[in-house]
């Protein structure tokens, strides 16, 4: 599956974007769907996840409660809704696939299927 990821931007802390990631070639609603983010200088990063099913969603701490992870398997495509935003989630986002919502939620990149190009998010002070 071939992955595209939009919606980034800048933003003052405190404002919210949306972000989203469509999906190709493949069968989406049988993947496992998830965001990573990159700052400069750092490691890839968890974010969010949300298995196949779409029962149940999982949240790195640093975001649990002001970011919220959606799908719409008709539309082929995955959503980070991001509110009450901070300076520190400034960073490339990643839309990922895999089979098992675990290996995002680990952050098991050997195991991620597919990638998104990243998006750039940038929250001003």
């Amino acid at each position: 599956v071939q992955l595209q990821a939009s919606g980034g931007g800048l933003v003052q802390a405190g404002g919210s974007l949306r972000l989203s990631c469509a999906a190709s070639g493949g069968t989406f609603s049988t993947y496992a769907l998830g965001w990573f983010r990159q700052a400069p200088g750092k490691e890839r990063e968890y974010v969010a996840a949300m298995p196949w099913s779409g029962s149940g969603t999982y949240y790195a701490q640093s975001v649990k409660g002001r970011f919220t992870i959606s799908r719409d398997n008709a539309k082929n495509t995955v959503y980070l809704q991001m509110n009450n935003l901070r300076p520190e989630d400034t960073a490339v986002y990643y839309c990922a696939a895999a089979q098992q919502s675990y290996y995002i939620r680990t952050g098991d990149l050997p195991n991620i299927r597919s990638w998104g190009q990243g998006t750039q998010v940038t929250v001003s002070s």
